[in-house]
């Protein structure tokens, strides 16, 4: 998904708000020309994800931290929801689709998207998604994949976020036993987005296969995947693709994704025409 102007602008600002904390005026004004250097010089077919992976690498040698985020806090918080979540999917007309939904919402915990995160605001959404329902032919055409499929890979994003599609890969495995599972996390801390830690702490593991994208990307783009995921990706059946960070990296590269996450931002409002906020599940 290519970079428009206005979300290059948007990128541009998050780092000079970054750059506040360099006390140095000589090395904060370096370090604006160096981000600005990555927004000129990239390829036009780079993602967000990627060129916020060069400005993290920028970041580190001026010594700005991007990974100092409370994931643990949102992992506890979930998880200490785990067990009235998975009761309100159990009785719903629907489990798996209303897995889903709730598995959707956990994507508000995005350090990288959202300005804030208000715990307020993620509890109120998460009451919603019990009562939202899917996009009716999306839905249909995913449990068409996975009935026909027999590899499904699920690439999640955001710490939190990852207990609830624990929810979901259970529900999956319910409605379609004979699906090998295969859960892609980071592979290194990025952001506050879900890595093998955070896998294991969450539960996930237990619940299916969990390999690493190779990489500190906040997102996955398939030419900056490590051998192992990239044979994950390419062997898959059906793929659901968790978060705006893996739609930017994702979207155009001409492979069958359904793609399950939150709009968050102007790019996204704009491009589906919809309020912030609003879930969304689609295909392509």
């Amino acid at each position: 998904m290519r970079i428009i102007p206005s979300c290059e602008a948007c990128l541009y600002d998050k780092q000079a708000k970054l750059a506040n904390h360099i006390s140095d005026e000589a090395k904060r004004l370096q370090f604006l020309a160096e981000i600005q250097s990555i927004l000129d010089n990239r390829d036009e077919d780079d993602p967000s994800p990627y060129i916020v992976h060069l400005f993290h690498q920028v970041q580190k040698r001026y010594g700005i931290s991007s990974t100092a985020f409370p994931k643990e806090k949102y992992n506890r918080l979930i998880l200490s929801l785990e067990e009235q979540l998975e009761q309100t999917i159990l009785d719903s007309s629907d489990p798996l689709a209303t897995s889903i939904s709730l598995a959707r919402v956990g994507n508000y915990i995005d350090f990288g998207a959202m300005n804030q995160v208000d715990d307020d605001i993620l509890l109120t959404l998460i009451e919603e998604a019990k009562r939202t329902t899917l996009a009716p032919d999306t839905y249909k055409q995913f449990l068409m994949a996975c009935k026909a499929g027999k590899t499904f890979l699920l690439l999640c994003d955001n710490c939190g976020e990852i207990a609830l599609d624990k929810l979901f890969i259970r529900q999956l495995k319910k409605c379609f036993p004979h699906l090998q599972i295969t859960v892609m996390v980071r592979g290194e801390a990025v952001l506050n987005d879900a890595t093998m830690e955070d896998a294991v702490f969450c539960g996930i593991k237990k619940e299916a296969t969990v390999v690493t994208n190779g990489s500190a990307i906040a997102g996955t783009v398939y030419n900056r995947l490590s051998d192992e995921a990239r044979a994950a990706f390419d062997h898959a059946d059906v793929i659901l693709s968790k978060g705006q960070g893996n739609y930017e990296g994702l979207m155009g590269i001409d492979r069958s994704i359904f793609y399950s996450f939150l709009c968050k931002c102007d790019l996204f409002t704009s491009r589906f025409q919809v309020p912030k906020l609003t879930g969304m599940f689609v295909y392509e």
